[in-house]
């Protein structure tokens, strides 16, 4: 059903071998107007080899290739443009995604291979908010994707839960902490906690120092300070098992900073073995002088390990474990240089692999136009926001759709949906400005509207004739072909977004296919009783298919009755 390929199968065949098929292929591209046909193929490159003009290479091809999938083809000057049979295409098209249902657009590209995906990746103590959104979102679909091409996707959470941070909390928790109040609302009071210590160090600087302490007592092992670590670290998963219950997204491994801790020193001293370490300023470095990048800092003048050490011991150790073919890093853009620097020195140290890591940033989220930070205790909770879109789903639906069954159920879907939807519609590297509103609209780039259209769809098969089960047959109508067209694009979308590692190219791509039925449903009256209504019906049926596997992918789920 690849009509791109089985087009430049014939060129490919006229041509009498003189191009490639993997030079054509690439070549074969979109008219930009419907009306110059589906398929376009330039003569330009053909032009020496032939020693002709493009305009007479496209005027021969036009006469020779033809194909029963081909209504005709046509030279316009340089290109010779392609007409798919509306007839035979259509039917095609709907016969394979009505059989192949939700595996329709499943790629082979990755079988029998691994992908290991860092996502999401809270600090322990530290409350979930908004600004954990993008990772967590992204990496999900990433990996839905990387499954929908074959691969066996690995999800891993490397938490937070280790650093100078935690020496900061357990001095804030001595000197102003309460037992009860932590047991009570253990992330409110640990994350106040936090944000005291930051006020109160700008009024006394000397409690950096404390902190630096007890942190060193952290690593030392000391009882009390493990202690503390602990039962923060514990309660903190708790509240985060809450929010990834309520975005459906699961994990295959939450092992965090902390894993590493035992393997760092391994890393360092084959780091020495390999003569890769200098010292600088009395920290020990790898010299990226000539890759024209500072040096990637291995060790402090205290002794003590950086996050370089522990991605370096993290990757080696999913190697080893996971054995996997590609390693996907979704991280902030602000951390670019640390993986330049982190891949750098892997290849350094001999191992190949390091080429099939790739760091996936995107940019932040915007409160009032400004970055949030936790820091500050300037940050929305991604649990209320949830919990409020939820609820404004709910309050959508008692005033529109009242009798609705199974509300608070749908309101979930809703609500957790648009607020996927709002982050993914979204070329990852763009900055978003956060509004609840915009994201809970039935019009316009919504994942609400896309769910909508999916529950129109569903809506009509349920009042289609019970005994509707006649053959499929084509459509010829210029309503349903800009569908039949955007359906078979399904499976390139896929691998698109796959390559790019950029959820965007399926997001754009249900707010299309929704686009385009809704015009459809507008025109067309597909309950009609005539000739063509089981056809008319197969194609509603196909693009609830799609439209459910594009959300499913997104992460998101596509209620029938809304």
């Amino acid at each position: 059903m690849n009509y791109r390929q089985q087009f430049a199968e014939e060129i490919y065949t006229q041509l009498e071998k003189k191009l490639d098929m993997d030079e054509i292929i690439p070549l074969i591209e979109e008219p930009k107007y419907n009306t110059h046909g589906d398929l376009a193929f330039p003569c330009f490159t053909l032009a020496k080899k032939l020693q002709k003009a493009p305009r007479q290479i496209a005027m021969e091809l036009s006469e020779k290739v033809s194909a029963p999938f081909l209504e005709k083809t046509v030279a316009a000057g340089p290109y010779l443009n392609g007409f798919l049979n509306k007839e035979i295409v259509s039917k095609q098209a709907m016969e394979h995604i009505n059989k192949e249902q939700e595996n329709y657009g499943s790629l082979s590209a990755g079988a029998e291979k691994t992908i290991t995906i860092d996502f999401s990746s809270p600090n322990i103590a530290k409350p979930f908010s908004m600004g954990h959104l993008r990772s967590t979102v992204i990496g999900n679909a990433l990996a839905n994707i990387s499954e929908k091409c074959g691969y066996k996707a690995i999800r891993i959470n490397h938490l937070g839960d280790w650093g100078t941070q935690f020496g900061k909390l357990i001095t804030a928790y001595q000197l102003w902490g309460s037992e009860e109040k932590v047991r009570e609302n253990p992330i409110k009071e640990l994350f106040h906690l936090y944000v005291s210590f930051h006020e109160q160090v700008e009024k006394q600087p000397h409690l950096e120092d404390e902190a630096r302490f007890w942190f060193k007592q952290l690593e030392s092992g000391n009882e009390e300070a493990l202690q503390l670590w602990k039962w923060f670290r514990e309660e903190s998963l708790k509240e985060f098992a809450k929010i990834y219950e309520l975005l459906n997204i699961k994990f295959d491994s939450y092992d965090g900073e902390a894993f590493y801790n035992d393997k760092m020193d391994d890393v360092v001293q084959e780091l020495k073995a390999k003569d890769l370490l200098s010292h600088s300023d009395g920290a020990e470095v790898v010299d990226l002088t000539d890759e024209k990048l500072p040096p990637c800092l291995i060790k402090k003048k205290d002794g003590a390990t950086l996050y370089a050490t522990r991605d370096l011991a993290a990757a080696i150790y999913r190697k080893k474990t996971y054995q996997f073919d590609k390693s996907f890093y979704i991280v902030g853009q602000e951390q670019r240089l640390h993986f330049q620097q982190l891949f750098l020195v892997l290849q350094k140290m001999g191992y190949n692999w390091a080429a099939e890591l790739k760091h996936v940033p995107f940019g932040f989220i915007l409160k009032d136009g400004k970055k949030m930070s936790t820091r500050k205790g300037k940050v929305v909770l991604l649990e209320d926001v949830i919990k409020e879109a939820i609820n404004l789903a709910y309050q959508n639906i008692e005033a529109k759709n009242p009798a609705l069954i199974n509300k608070e159920e749908v309101a979930k879907m809703v609500g957790v949906g648009a607020i996927i939807f709002h982050d993914l519609k979204n070329e990852r590297q763009n900055n978003i400005e956060f509004n609840l509103d915009e994201m809970l609209r039935f019009e316009g780039s919504t994942g609400l509207y896309v769910q909508y259209t999916h529950a129109r769809a569903c809506s009509i098969l349920r009042k289609a004739p019970s005994e509707n089960n006649l053959a499929i047959g084509g459509l010829t109508d210029s309503y349903s072909w800009p569908i039949i067209k955007t359906l078979m694009d399904f499976p390139d979308v896929i691998e698109k977004s796959f390559q790019q590692a950029e959820a965007s190219v399926v997001a754009k791509y249900v707010l299309k296919l929704s686009q385009e039925f809704n015009k459809y449903y507008g025109y067309i009256k597909i309950l009609a009783d005539d000739a063509e209504q089981s056809s008319r019906l197969a194609l509603v049926k196909s693009v609830t298919i799609v439209l459910k596997e594009g959300l499913r992918l997104l992460g998101i789920k596509a209620p029938e009755k809304l």
